[in-house]
């Protein structure tokens, strides 16, 4: 199988534009609403409801839609759940993806509790950009954040993936009294490794809500980190959520992502595909559309293009103007995709 990057890529034009100019050509594609873990800024411990598999897309379904949005210009796929890897037989759809001339770059959320006997294969497909949900180096810290005892497990794949050279992003949900204490350890990480280590604000998406005065935000965090260490803020990259940062002598770098201050949201290039298949052009939005019920109702892929960039059209300027339109309804992140 050849890498990513190898194969020739067809031209086509992009369609997929907003009101705002902005061109959207990511899709965050989510492969089930199940996950192994409980972390509390995701989902209740208890009382998840999750999807029936009769309302869960098909792979050869996620792979059709796929096809249609990238003749409309999508050139990314970044596959996330849940936990992808739960879903059985994700490989295949992995494989088969990157038989897609036109999308360019396909990377993975993982929360690494179940990837590692798939990283030999992941690295000859040229999949090497994972993006690792992790909010503790801490056992015991880890345990109580996600209610599972799976930490050396993810430890070791971590570590794994950075002996293969996997192009590796640690995301850390910052929680107010509960682990501003892993900062620095994780920074460490980037000390000795070339990662990058992101710091979320925790974002209202755990099924329940959260107020603002209960979160620590990406100034707060930056000002945390401010006294340890002396770092310089890097060049932004086009459409990125992350403010970026070097300290002196890291091999690694770090960055913070204002989730719930929302100050990325003018570049916005994504859309969101869920696994039941609702199409959200804003993570603060409401569904758009189904196009599971499109593609079962036997509607042409033109149909499917026109409703797409239809929904695309009406994408809201910001995650406040979005918030506003869904009369600030939040699910589960796990029922949205991270």
């Amino acid at each position: 199988m050849p890498r990513r990057g190898c194969s020739k890529r067809r031209n086509v034009i992009p369609m997929l534009h907003d009101k705002f100019g902005r061109e959207i050509n990511y899709l965050r594609l989510s492969v089930t609403d199940r996950c192994n873990l409980r972390c509390s800024y995701c989902m209740p411990e208890y009382g998840m409801v999750f999807s029936p598999k009769r309302d869960v897309l098909h792979y050869e379904e996620m792979l059709r839609l796929v096809a249609i949005l990238s003749e409309l210009g999508i050139r990314k796929v970044r596959i996330t759940g849940g936990e992808p890897f739960v879903r059985v037989d994700l490989m295949h759809l992995l494989r088969e993806l990157t038989k897609n001339q036109n999308i360019h770059q396909i990377s993975i959320t993982s929360n690494l509790t179940v990837i590692r006997p798939h990283l030999d294969e992941l690295k000859a497909l040229g999949i090497t950009s994972v993006n690792v949900s992790l909010d503790a180096l801490d056992k015991q810290r880890f345990f109580e954040i996600t209610k599972r005892d799976v930490y050396e497990e993810v430890e070791r794949a971590l570590f794994e993936m950075i002996k293969k050279e996997f192009q590796v992003k640690i995301n850390c949900v910052v929680m107010k009294g509960q682990n501003e204490d892993q900062i620095v350890p994780l920074l460490e990480l980037a000390k000795a490794h070339p990662v990058s280590v992101r710091f979320l604000e925790e974002m209202p998406f755990n099924g329940l809500g959260v107020e603002k005065k209960d979160l620590l935000s990406y100034n707060e965090i930056l000002a945390l980190i401010r006294t340890h260490y002396v770092f310089n803020q890097l060049p932004a990259e086009p459409s990125s959520t992350s403010q970026n940062y070097q300290i002196e002598g890291f091999k690694g770098n770090f960055g913070v992502i204002p989730s719930f201050s929302r100050t990325f949201c003018g570049d916005c290039n994504r859309l969101r595909l869920s696994a039941t298949g609702e199409v959200r052009t804003c993570l603060y939005g409401g569904d758009e559309l189904n196009l599971r019920d499109m593609l079962r109702s036997g509607v042409s892929e033109e149909e499917v293009k026109q409703a797409v960039m239809d929904a695309v059209s009406r994408k809201p300027k910001d995650g406040f103007a979005a918030a506003e339109e869904n009369e600030q309804t939040y699910l589960s992140m796990t029922k949205l995709g991270g």
